[in-house]
């Protein structure tokens, strides 16, 4: 602890662990099991790990494959995290969009609901949320709970400034622990050195977030970069597309402008303004192939 302490991050360290301390009766009261750690293998949840070891509460680490994970992100946790449990989706995003009709675009994100936001209900959820991470800034209150009015969706990896230390979340029945929400991205890597935590190699090479291929969260620099590294899940999203312009036909759906899989994709990459800007928490740049079968 000497040397987080000279890094000036030991009292937000001891805060988070004793926070997790006392709300450990009641994720028990909710689960035998303890509390629900939403593990994406990105710096913020390999942090919200840890402090969990450090303070022996206990927890069950899960995540969820959505199909369109990063390889080497797969990898690295099922090499240097196994005791994560892996939650494999009901349905490929593959197979989704087709069921869909349409491909998931930033106002309609279906795919988030099915393939990410399914765990945790009934549990006590510790997530890696930060303010910081938020598109505006604003200073709040540290613990608020919500339900006071019509309870909305929330998903584990949101990260508005509106996010508290503790949440109810109603339409899940899942309470939300965010213990690191106050630091900073910089303390966040100052504790992973410090405490010499395994990483992800994407992030060094170049990249600032971890996530889905191809979310249209993401910039578009972003996502041409992403597809040039996968080349494979291009391929898969317009073969994938191919097969949904047939289910709309088969269903009397109007085509529009989509002709092919091919006019999809390009309407889905470039159809509207382009998006310059990332949208926060989604896979960002500093500058299983057995799922592709369902795909092809």
């Amino acid at each position: 602890m000497e040397q987080l302490y000279l890094f000036g991050i030991e009292k937000k360290v001891q805060a988070a662990v004793e926070l997790l301390k006392m709300c450990e009766g009641a994720a028990l009261a909710m689960d035998p099991a303890g509390y629900y750690l939403a593990f994406s293998g990105g710096k913020d949840s390999l942090v919200i790990y840890h402090l969990a070891k450090m303070a022996s509460v206990r927890f069950e680490a899960h995540y969820h494959l959505t199909t369109v994970d990063p390889p080497e992100l797969v990898s690295f946790i099922r090499r240097k995290y196994p005791d994560v449990i892996i939650d494999r989706p009901p349905i490929t995003m593959w197979n989704l969009i087709v069921k869909k009709q349409l491909p998931p675009y930033r106002n309609a994100r279906y795919c988030c609901s099915v393939l990410k936001e399914t765990g945790g209900e009934g549990r006590f959820v510790i997530t890696g949320v930060r303010w910081q991470e938020s598109r505006k800034r604003e200073k709040r209150g540290t613990v608020e709970v919500l339900g006071s009015r019509k309870p909305d969706l929330i998903l584990n990896n949101d990260n508005e400034e509106s996010r508290r230390l503790i949440e109810n979340c109603q339409m899940k029945g899942k309470r939300l622990l965010n213990p690191i929400i106050s630091w900073t991205e910089n303390e966040v890597w100052l504790f992973i050195h410090s405490m010499g935590i395994p990483y992800c190699e994407l992030y060094d090479c170049g990249f600032r977030r971890l996530g889905c291929i191809g979310c249209p969260l993401a910039s578009v620099k972003s996502r041409e970069w992403e597809f040039k590294r996968y080349p494979k899940f291009q391929e898969a999203y317009i073969h994938t597309f191919d097969r949904m312009v047939a289910a709309r036909r088969a269903a009397g759906k109007s085509d529009g402008n989509w002709s092919s899989g091919e006019a999809v994709f390009q309407w889905w990459m470039y159809g509207n303004p382009k998006q310059e800007k990332q949208v926060e928490g989604q896979l960002e740049l500093d500058n299983d192939d057995g799922w592709f079968k369902e795909a092809g």
